[in-house]
């Protein structure tokens, strides 16, 4: 246990002493302050301005009867404006910047005629659908009221529809998808890259012929777990600072409306916290183990990208069956993705999220996890043992086997 700790201390410090972990450690923190500080930024530039577009309604004729003004009072997302104007009136004042669109209504034959003008069409896809759906309704109501029809009568003409959306599936899905998949792609991203570094540490180390001083000091079973843990926890603080900088920017700098819209976070517990934080642990161990073995197969640092690709494509397959799944979270598939080891670290915490996991299922999910760790590290540690002073040409997955075989 000494032994142990002695590497995952060497380790922390060596990790936290490179030029690249403090560089890129601190572009992505004042990235992530810049990129909040966006909307703050584009506002001060371009000053205060209304937030709605100001809208000329001109009805000449007396069409509505004097009833337009009744949009003035509905939040359309428009600063509308009731006068009269001709059209070159109009063009006078768009130029002018005092309108930016116009809408005349006229009476052609029997039918409305709208004419919504614009400053350039090539700006312009289609008239709005709210203001369209604003006018009808009012000249609707117009002619209606003509009527004279009975209460009960304009009640049968335009009920009240209420909407609702229900599913046959007893399980329900709660929860902001878009905050659960952001918070699935950070997870995966802290795993992979924290795993990433074990295989080129111990590649770096194999370079430098530091590695021969190790094995002459402790056993290769030693430096596996303690570098393994040592660069875990390194990245584990640089996840917490990273996401803590995050919330501390989203809370101080973006609208506190929009903020809640986009990431409804009041499904995040302390309890979902802690399993959070549990399945980066277990899912980091998985694939460090594995880089382990890979970095210990290859003497050159250029050899690490090919050496590792098995790996990095097994992480791939398992990110994206768990961020898929959450299209349909009710699905026997995304069942599958929460206890399949290669995807459990990146979807289970997001079926507990969704209140869909009972805790029989993180248990079982749980128990499947680390007997699979179990298994890696017997595994990668006797493969290790038998690679790492191996400064030849990289080695075959036949090769690995013969190692693994030999006593």
């Amino acid at each position: 246990m000494k032994d142990i700790l002695t590497v995952m201390k060497f380790t922390i410090k060596d990790m936290v002493k490179r030029k690249s972990f403090i560089i890129s450690t601190l572009i992505i923190l004042i990235l992530i302050v810049i990129g909040f500080n966006v909307p703050n930024i584009i506002k001060n530039i371009k000053g205060e301005e209304t937030s709605s577009s100001k809208l000329l309604i001109v009805d000449n004729e007396n069409i509505f009867e004097g009833s337009l003004e009744l949009l003035e009072q509905t939040d359309l997302g428009y600063d509308i404006e009731i006068g009269k104007a001709t059209f070159e009136e109009i063009k006078t004042k768009m130029e002018n910047d005092e309108v930016e669109d116009a809408i005349i209504i006229e009476k052609q034959d029997n039918n409305v005629k709208i004419r919504y003008i614009v400053k350039n069409m090539t700006m312009m896809e289609a008239v709005p659908e709210t203001i369209v759906n604003a006018i009808n309704t009012l000249y609707t109501n117009i002619q209606i009221s003509k009527l004279g029809l009975s209460p009960e009568q304009l009640q049968s003409i335009t009920p009240n529809f209420e909407f609702s959306l229900e599913q046959t599936e007893e399980q329900k899905a709660n929860g902001n998808i878009f905050a659960m998949m952001l918070m699935s792609l950070v997870l995966f991203y802290a795993i992979y890259f924290c795993a990433y570094q074990v295989s080129s540490s111990i590649t770096t180390e194999k370079t430098s012929k530091i590695m021969e001083t190790l094995v002459t000091s402790t056993s290769p079973r030693t430096i596996v777990l303690g570098k393994t843990i040592g660069i875990g926890i390194v990245g584990l603080l640089q996840m917490v600072l990273i996401v803590g900088t995050a919330l501390i920017c989203a809370k101080s700098l973006l609208d506190q409306e929009l903020l809640n819209a986009v990431l409804d976070m009041s499904n995040i517990t302390p309890y979902l916290g802690i399993v959070t934080i549990a399945y980066f642990i277990l899912g980091y161990l998985a694939y460090a183990l594995l880089y382990a073995l890979t970095g210990s197969t290859v003497s050159k640092p250029e050899d690490i990208q090919s050496a590792n690709a098995p790996v990095a494509i097994l992480a791939v397959i398992g990110f994206y069956l768990s961020y898929f799944t959450m299209m349909n979270p009710t699905s026997e598939l995304n069942v599958f993705a929460s206890l399949f080891p290669v995807s459990s670290p990146f979807c289970m915490p997001f079926r507990i999220m969704m209140g869909l996991a009972s805790g029989t299922d993180v248990a079982i999910s749980v128990a499947i996890l680390i007997v699979t760790i179990l298994v890696i590290a017997h595994v990668a540690i006797k493969i290790y043992s038998n690679a790492i002073l191996n400064y030849g040409t990289k080695m075959s997955f036949k090769d690995m086997v013969n190692m693994y075989k030999d006593k």
